[in-house]
């Protein structure tokens, strides 16, 4: 772990948990679900306690048993028939709350950049300005989804705004991290998300809003928004 001050691991960690509630809850507390994704944080976050991810510069291989899994399944999902099916299930009002995660995370993101584990750029007073779409979540929760007052389409422009947002800061934060591809930051390079707790950052909650984001848009296509 980083030498960092608690409130920061407790800010991070309240928000996984309140990712892994809200997913579980717009999955209808599945319990297949649940075993599914609490084994995946766990193993993740095990390996990440235990310094499997720390010399990733060296071994940047590591990187390949983080990230790439949780695509993959993302991709599965809307490609098979089941996996359609299940995400059909799926309660998209619940769903959308699951971008207010990104304020907390945003602030700890800030905070990381004050204790010099990541750079200016991938928080609000540098090229990071996901936290906007964490502002909006309860506006487009409540007047979309509990008084229907938004149209649809602006609903699937808010999402498609929120997926940009985030595909933004993902890149730069690639893109700053000590990987043999590293483009920004060389001075105070992205360290933190190789660290315990802030690997369920790459690993769970950006998947997760990842995917709530791509839920939504297809039930636009679908027309199937409520």
């Amino acid at each position: 772990m980083l030498e960092l001050p608690f409130y920061i691991y407790f800010i991070f960690s309240v928000a996984v948990f309140f990712t892994f509630m809200v997913f579980l809850s717009a999955a209808n507390y599945g319990r297949n679900v649940l075993i599914v994704v609490f084994s995946w944080v766990m193993i993740q976050g095990l390996l990440a306690y235990f310094g499997y991810y720390s010399d990733i510069s060296k071994e940047p291989a590591k990187f390949l048993l983080g990230v790439p899994p949780t695509l993959l399944c993302i991709i599965v999902l809307f490609l098979s028939k089941k996996g359609r099916l299940w995400i059909n299930t799926l309660n998209l009002k619940t769903l959308t709350l699951v971008h207010i995660v990104r304020i907390p995370v945003e602030i700890v993101l800030y905070w990381l950049f004050l204790f010099e584990k990541v750079p200016e750029l991938m928080t609000f007073e540098g090229r990071n300005f996901d936290i906007l779409a964490g502002l909006t979540a309860p506006i487009i929760y409540y007047f979309g989804f509990v008084k229907k007052k938004l149209d649809r389409k602006f609903i699937v422009i808010w999402n498609g705004l929120g997926l940009l947002l985030l595909m933004n800061i993902v890149i730069n934060a690639i893109l700053s991290a000590p990987l043999p591809f590293q483009q920004f930051a060389f001075d105070q390079p992205n360290i933190a998300i190789f660290y315990f707790p802030f690997i369920w950052s790459p690993i769970f909650i950006v998947p997760v809003v990842l995917f709530a984001h791509m839920v939504a848009i297809q039930r636009f296509f679908k027309k199937e928004l409520w």
